[in-house]
C-alpha cells in the first residue's frame, strides 16, 4: 500500500532530506514530486518554501485485519467452558446400574479377545523408522557447500617497461601511503584500455561509500600514468568486483523506479550520481516503453530524472 508525505524546505534538496529524515527512509525507496518551488518574495513578504510530495510503500494492513478477526473469533469460543459445566450430562451412571441386570456371564471370553489384539501394538514400529529417513538427508546438503567456493584468480607478472608495470608501480606506492596492503594487478583489454584489480584483505576502506574512494584512486592513477605520455590510455580500477556489482544494483534500481513511474504516471528524481552511474541508468531504461530519462543539475549533485511519456 502506498502512502504520501508532504514536506517543505528552503530548497528542493533540503525539503527532500527533511522528509527522508522524518520518515526514516532512503531516497531509493521513495518517489519525489515537486509540488511548489521556493519563492524568496519581496523584502521577506510573500516568501514561500519549496514543497515536495514523497510517495512510499508500507506493508498491506490486510494481515493485521485477518489476525484481529481471528483474535475476535477466539473469545467467541470462550463460552465453551459452560459446555464443560454440562459435563454432568454423562449421568449414565444410572445405565451402569442397569448393566448388572443382564449380567451376561458368558461375556467373559470377550475380555480375552483384546488380549489377543495386543500384537497390534507393534504398529508404532514403522512410525519410529519414518522420521529417521529425512534426518539422513541433511549431510548431503552440507557436502555441496564446499563445491560452491570460487577458484582463486591468477595474475601474470607485468612485463618490464610496459604500461601495466607503470600502473602497478604507481598504485603500490599509493597503497603504502594509504596504509593498505592491497596488491594491484593490471591487465590490458582488447579495446586498448587497462583493467586494474586490487587484491587483498580489508578492501572496504579502498572502496569507500558508494565507491567514492575507489573513484578517487582511479582518477589519480589515470592522471599519473597519462602525464607526459604521448598517447592517452583509459584505466579502470576495481576491488572485489565492486563496479560489476554496482552496475547490477543500479540496473535493478532503475527498473524498480521506472515501474513506479509507469504506475503513477509521474516523474521521479534519483539521487545524485557521477557521470558513469548516470550512463548506466540511461542505458538500462533506453528501450523501455513510455519512459524517458534525462539529467539535471550541476556536479557533484547532478541527478537523473525518470519521466512518463505517452
Amino acid at each position: 500500500m502506498e502512502k504520501k508525505f508532504i514536506a517543505t524546505g528552503k530548497d528542493f534538496d533540503s525539503a527532500v532530506q527533511a522528509a527522508l529524515k522524518e520518515l526514516d527512509l532512503e531516497l531509493e525507496n521513495v518517489s519525489v514530486q515537486l509540488l511548489e518551488r521556493a519563492k524568496s518574495g519581496v523584502f521577506g513578504f510573500g516568501a514561500r518554501p519549496c514543497k515536495v510530495e514523497i510517495t512510499y510503500e508500507v506493508p498491506d494492513p490486510a494481515p493485521a485485519t485477518a489476525l484481529s478477526s481471528a483474535s475476535r473469533s477466539k473469545p467467541r469460543k470462550a463460552p465453551e467452558p459452560p459446555k464443560a459445566a454440562e459435563a454432568p450430562k454423562p449421568q449414565p451412571p444410572a445405565p451402569r446400574q442397569e448393566a448388572p441386570k443382564p449380567q451376561p456371564v458368558p461375556e467373559t471370553p470377550k475380555r480375552e479377545t483384546p488380549k489377543a489384539e495386543a500384537p497390534k501394538a507393534e504398529a508404532p514400529k514403522p512410525r519410529a523408522a519414518a522420521p529417521k529417513a529425512p534426518r539422513g538427508e541433511k549431510p548431503r546438503r552440507e557436502e555441496r557447500k564446499p563445491a560452491e567456493k570460487p577458484a582463486p584468480k591468477t595474475y601474470a607478472p607485468a612485463e618490464a617497461g610496459s604500461v601495466e608495470e607503470k600502473i602497478e608501480v604507481f598504485l603500490k606506492g599509493l597503497m603504502e601511503n594509504m596504509g593498505s596492503a592491497a596488491v594491484p594487478h593490471a591487465v590490458k583489454n582488447e579495446d586498448g584500455s587497462y583493467h586494474v584489480e586490487l587484491v587483498g584483505q580489508d578492501l572496504g576502506m579502498l572502496i569507500g561509500r558508494r565507491g567514492e574512494t575507489l573513484d578517487a584512486i582511479q582518477h589519480l592513477t589515470n592522471y599519473a600514468v597519462n602525464r607526459n605520455a604521448e598517447g592517452r590510455v583509459r584505466i579502470n580500477v576495481d576491488a572485489e568486483d565492486y563496479r560489476v556489482k554496482r552496475e547490477e544494483s543500479l540496473r535493478r534500481y532503475a527498473r524498480k523506479k521506472a515501474q513506479q513511474v509507469l504506475k503513477q504516471r509521474r516523474r521521479t528524481t534519483l539521487e545524485p550520481m557521477n557521470a558513469y552511474e548516470r550512463h548506466v541508468i540511461h542505458a538500462a531504461l533506453q528501450d523501455m516503453d513510455n519512459i524517458t530519462t534525462y539529467s539535471t543539475g550541476t556536479e557533484p549533485n547532478r541527478r537523473v530524472i525518470i519521466e512518463y511519456v505517452r
